[in-house]
């Protein structure tokens, strides 16, 4: 009986091996992934991969799917980490075959244990045919004729003893989650790229001028020129003069473009809502509520942009709490920027010193009839100051452009945004307080940028 059971374990202990594919081949991959979705072809591997078993053809198909050369190529490699142990060399074995030897010999010379790649003649080493075992009945085994293991499993079902799996039903076939398809993002440009950059109010409005402000735009919109955008800036807009631009923006033909972007640099407010929080003020210190700039782009007021992807950053206060964070354990934080002098990085608006100013406060909420394929980034949490350094710029637009220099050729927004989180959250005004961006994420795919292999800017 001890040994019938062991028997149970071991199969088991073998389908979750070959699921796996080693951490340090998934590292390999992760570090070249720029270069092989720079230079890889998907469709030229496609024939190797699936006679080698590492796909079926519906994985082929949906990879296919997913859009561009370059977006079939990061797709493949996300899926290639989870189809087994041995989907590492037989990648390499297609990469041989097709020619692409420069890749080869990048990814074997990064294998810490150095494997060999079988040559093209080598023949793939098919597992011993292993007869299951029916657990429920541990001391017999099925008469049937002996079934192989598959070399790259799908799914696996092991069976349980609970009564509930007495009589189990084929599984049907269910989308990976890894599967999620990316947004087409190949239009030359890309897209429209609006800045609103607010930075002298009116001296009635109450409202202090933004110093620093002109270097987060001059940032954005190199950034964004760098990844294939036509971008306007217009400075210092009263409220009409916002909505005049947003309307002009939601009326233009975007039938040839992939996305769009708007960025608001401003003052900001809390603000009644029904989706998102806050509101940005014109120079004369008339708000407009983030649900009213969602909504000149939906669906419905800009059909040239159903299906297409609207993003919207703030930097603006979300309301006039300050936060001061809680105390962690030294090993969970990276060091955070400044220190003795953070005092004279960045002040709140509400400060007497005119030697920083804070960026804004902002909180609207955005009304959406057709909420699909939106995201919203906030510099900071809803109901609290954000910062801006009068020299450097805000925290949040000085990260988000670092962050999208190194790695939007390699990651979706989604993640680049969480790294902007991280980052931002770490560092401190004053040596007290602290600042936390986050977005409301309404996007259905992924969405990667247009960028050059090590997207630097110039």
């Amino acid at each position: 009986m001890k040994t019938r059971k062991r028997n149970v374990k071991e199969v088991e202990d073998l389908w979750r091996t070959k699921l796996r594919m080693d951490p340090r081949h998934k590292k390999i991959l992760q570090r070249n992934r720029t270069n092989l979705v720079g230079d890889l072809d998907p469709s030229n591997v496609y024939d190797g991969l699936l006679t080698r078993g590492v796909f079926t053809q519906d994985m082929i198909d949906e990879i296919k799917s997913s859009g561009t050369r370059r977006d079939q190529a990061r797709q493949l490699m996300r899926d290639l980490e989870t189809r087994g142990s041995r989907a590492f060399s037989a990648f390499l074995e297609c990469l041989r075959e097709c020619g692409y030897e420069s890749l080869v010999s990048v990814l074997q010379t990064e294998d810490p244990v150095g494997q060999s790649v079988p040559s093209p003649r080598t023949p793939v080493i098919t597992p011993l045919p292993v007869c299951p075992i029916d657990v429920r009945k541990p001391d017999k085994i099925h008469s049937s004729p002996p079934k192989e293991v598959p070399l790259y499993p799908t799914e696996v079902d092991i069976a349980s003893p609970s009564p509930e799996r007495e009589s189990p039903k084929p599984r049907q076939g269910r989308t990976r989650r890894d599967s999620i398809q990316s947004y087409k993002m190949d239009a030359s440009p890309c897209g429209l790229c609006l800045i609103i950059n607010n930075v002298e109010f009116e001296q009635y409005s109450d409202l202090k001028d933004r110093k620093g402000s002109d270097i987060d735009s001059d940032k954005l919109k190199r950034r964004f020129k760098s990844l294939n955008f036509d971008v306007v800036v217009k400075r210092n807009l009263k409220h009409k003069q916002m909505k005049q631009e947003l309307s002009a923006l939601s009326k233009t033909d975007h039938s040839n473009y992939d996305c769009c972007v708007i960025i608001m640099l401003s003052h900001g407010t809390e603000a009644t809502h029904s989706r998102f929080p806050g509101a940005v003020y014109g120079v004369d210190g008339v708000p407009l509520p983030v649900q009213d700039i969602t909504n000149y782009l939906n669906g419905h007021k800009c059909p040239s942009l159903q299906g297409k992807p609207k993003l919207f950053f703030l930097q603006a206060c979300g309301g006039g709490e300050k936060d001061t964070g809680f105390e962690v354990s030294p090993d969970e934080v990276e060091p955070c920027r400044g220190g003795a002098d953070d005092q004279t990085d960045a002040i709140p608006v509400s400060s007497s010193s005119d030697s920083l100013s804070m960026s804004d406060e902002v909180d609207a909420r955005a009304t959406l009839p057709a909420s699909s394929d939106i995201l919203v980034s906030y510099s900071t949490f809803p109901g609290f100051v954000s910062w801006r350094d009068t020299k450097a710029g805000s925290w949040y637009v000085e990260t988000l452009d670092r962050i999208l220099e190194q790695n939007a050729a390699t990651d979706d927004l989604v993640t680049i945004l969480m790294m902007v989180n991280d980052e931002v959250s770490q560092n401190s005004a004053k040596g007290l307080y602290k600042q936390m961006p986050g977005s409301f994420n309404f996007l259905r795919k992924h969405l990667h940028f247009q960028a050059p292999s090590h997207s630097k800017s110039t």
